[in-house]
């Protein structure tokens, strides 16, 4: 619809139904990809989708709109570029069907055996495999002791901490965007042309190449983040390098000449370094990573719709703001992105290498102190993993007193006991009592 519009209204049709369609793929991939992956590579997988895959595309559009600006003012300079949009959302289209799905939800929904074989699968293991089988248990016991949330439950705030979660989820999502990112996504060409000296085929160059190395620098946290950092490490790093950057830039901008535009390019990319580092995929990954299952799908929604209501916002302030305050934009962003840095530090937790029922148990602990707000930081902190770095199990779940507790809180609220059993996988009643 797009790539064949002769008039206004046929190409804000088009963008309105791709916009529907892209909202559900960010809303519902990373949540997916999060319940269907191993606590010790959750995070390097969802940088490599949510981090590097979208900066790869960012790249792959800005070189084909560089390649496509020399056959202006023929329409096919924008028609093709558009047009190309199809390729990648067939394959997906094609390959998603070969996809399982979540082991999470296929438990949610009764389907046990379908997720028994799916987490053997994803540990490389049979089904009857002492590891699969505690999985398994965990995230049984956390779909029975909170069940099947809905929309309004996202805003309970009950000894699991529902709305606080949504809130942090929420604005993780808001951050990133607030990051100014989009600044220089979307405008950058535009803020070559208009505050540097250089041509305009030299500022759509540099364009791409900042771009490109954005791509280039999200490897960073796909290769370090669940090995050497964590969530908390990077995002604030993220902000602190994107903070300094922006009032370098606020200097050079102000000073203006031929000297200080190398230095505004220079730093342009250092913040794009910063940004890959820190958030370009954090979002994303630990704003899925903080809701439990019951009210994952609204959650995730929420927080990707705020994210995408504060991509619009910002590109729709920005040459307002470039107009009529110039350079002083930069000031505004480096402040929020200092405003960042305590925010995470005093509310966010550490989720790395957790599995995601942990982070029910980081919350329910959290909710027994005077100030769960910031005691959840602390919980994280000091709580063992239950599976180490290199995803071995650190202790046998069946075992631990969570487990327990949870059992009997079942028993109870059934009007009768409850073994350690209730929760195993089809199949494994039987072998147990042998």
């Amino acid at each position: 619809i797009q790539a064949s519009s002769y008039s206004y209204g046929q190409l804000v049709a088009g963008r309105f139904i791709a916009g529907f369609g892209n909202g559900f793929n960010t809303s519902a991939v990373p949540a997916w990809q999060a319940e269907s992956t191993r606590a010790h590579r959750r995070g390097t997988m969802l940088m490599v989708s949510s981090g590097a895959c979208i900066a790869f595309g960012v790249a792959l559009a800005y070189w084909i709109d560089f390649a496509f600006a020399w056959v202006a003012p023929s329409s096919a300079s924008w028609r093709v570029a558009t047009a190309f949009q199809i390729v990648p959302a067939m394959l997906a289209f094609m390959l998603i069907i070969f996809l399982p799905e979540s082991p999470r939800w296929l438990i949610l929904t009764g389907r046990e055996e379908g997720a028994l074989t799916v987490l053997s699968a994803l540990s490389d293991a049979t089904p009857d495999d002492d590891e699969v089988r505690q999985e398994f248990l965990q995230i049984k016991d956390a779909i029975l002791e909170m069940a099947r949330g809905g929309f309004s439950s996202a805003f309970s705030m009950n000894e699991y901490r529902y709305l606080h979660r949504t809130i942090l989820a929420f604005m993780l999502q808001v951050m990133q965007q607030w990051t100014g990112i989009n600044l220089f996504t979307q405008y950058l060409a535009l803020i070559f042309n208009t505050q540097t000296d250089y041509k305009p085929w030299v500022a759509r160059l540099l364009a791409g190449c900042s771009a490109t190395e954005l791509f280039l620098a999200s490897f960073v946290t796909v290769i370090g983040i669940d090995r050497f950092w964590g969530r908390r490490a990077l995002s604030m790093f993220g902000a602190v390098g994107m903070s300094i950057s922006l009032i370098i830039l606020t200097v050079m901008s102000y000073v203006n000449t031929s000297s200080t535009h190398i230095v505004m390019v220079v730093f342009i990319f250092v913040y794009n370094t910063f940004f890959a580092i820190g958030w370009q995929g954090m979002s994303w990954l630990w704003a899925v990573e903080l809701t439990p299952l019951a009210i994952r799908g609204p959650t995730n929604a929420m927080s990707t719709a705020g994210n995408w209501l504060s991509n619009f916002v910002v590109v729709l302030i920005a040459p307002i703001a470039f107009h009529h305050i110039g350079y002083r934009t930069y000031i505004i962003f480096a402040v929020i992105n200092a405003a960042i840095i305590p925010i995470v530090y005093l509310f966010y937790p550490e989720t790395g290498c957790r599995c995601l029922e942990e982070v029910d148990v980081l919350f329910h602990q959290a909710s027994q102190t005077s100030n769960p707000w910031t005691s959840v930081v602390k919980v994280a902190n000091k709580e063992p993993l239950w599976y180490g770095k290199g995803g071995e199990q650190t202790f046998s779940y069946e075992r631990s007193e969570w487990h327990q507790h949870l059992a009997e809180a079942q028993g109870s609220s059934d009007g009768h006991g409850a073994s350690s059993s209730n929760g195993s996988p089809p199949g494994m009643e039987e072998k147990q009592e042998v």
